[in-house]
């Protein structure tokens, strides 16, 4: 177990514009597709760039399920290194660390794949080159604020998160924070071994800060009680969706496929409803 890197800041300001992306769970084509509806250009550098000098946010979750999670892993280490995006901490992502961290994790739910892809990789660009990328990604991973505070022109205004936040939660950091902001309200686990999520953002009484969050794939953009959900289950063949503030827009992109080999997914459930 190696020393864990120091927290990124969780204070981002949004100035210039900001634009929040839900769950891609390795779908990278998706991501460069979205990202280049949102404006983004490609750089010498191999960076993209907003020409407004806007920045990107991922709600975490970038691995897993889908078939390109390194390309993720590695889009973000470049980025959030160059000041043009930031990621919070997520489920999915806290596991990865730990698992590149050499902790005792069982990699399943589809984390299995990064394993593989990784792999793959030392077979292709040896030992040297995937030692380094495995230090970038737990760094990465480990350093993501639990959740991000958006403040514009000095005053929060929003807050993005993977899985939701408590109010009285925003702007503290303990393990309890960092737990309801990877999992949610969790109630425990059904009989079928899903977790039982209670209803956060229908327990809100206030509707500022807007909270961006992600987690729960719903079919389409949920907004509640100055909450919105922005995770379309592309991973499982529904969309990629991004929320721009502060115009208050969302944007999606189709996935090309359902990559997580399962027929009855969150979205299948929920339409089922």
């Amino acid at each position: 177990m190696r020393h864990k890197p120091q927290t990124r800041s969780k204070v981002l300001s949004a100035d210039n514009g900001v634009d929040i992306v839900g769950d891609v769970h390795g779908c990278y084509d998706e991501f460069i597709e979205l990202i280049q509806l949102l404006g983004y250009e490609r750089s010498k550098d191999g960076t993209y760039r907003h020409p407004q000098g806007r920045k990107l946010l991922s709600l975490g979750d970038i691995t897993s399920r889908g078939p390109n999670s390194i390309k993720m892993l590695q889009f973000f280490h470049l980025h959030v290194t160059a000041g043009l995006a930031e990621m919070v901490d997520s489920n999915h992502g806290w596991k990865i660390a730990r698992w590149l961290d050499g902790r005792p994790v069982t990699l399943a739910h589809g984390d299995e794949k990064v394993e593989e892809e990784l792999r793959l990789y030392l077979q292709e660009f040896g030992p040297k080159k995937t030692s380094l990328l495995r230090e970038q990604s737990r760094r990465l991973l480990f350093s993501s604020p639990s959740h991000m505070l958006i403040r514009r022109h000095d005053k929060l205004e929003a807050v993005a998160v993977h899985a939701g936040i408590r109010d009285d939660y925003i702007g503290m950091e303990s393990p309890a924070v960092y737990t309801f902001c990877r999992y949610g309200d969790v109630a425990g686990t059904g009989p079928d071994g899903r977790p039982i999520r209670r209803e956060w953002a229908k327990e809100r009484k206030v509707t500022s800060p807007i909270i961006v969050w992600g987690h729960d794939p719903h079919p389409e953009p949920k907004r509640k009680n100055g909450t919105i959900n922005i995770d379309q289950g592309c991973v499982f063949g529904g969309m990629l969706t991004a929320y721009r503030f502060p115009e208050d827009e969302v944007l999606s992109v189709p996935a090309k496929k359902n990559y997580s080999g399962l027929a009855d997914t969150p979205l299948t459930r929920y339409k089922a409803d």
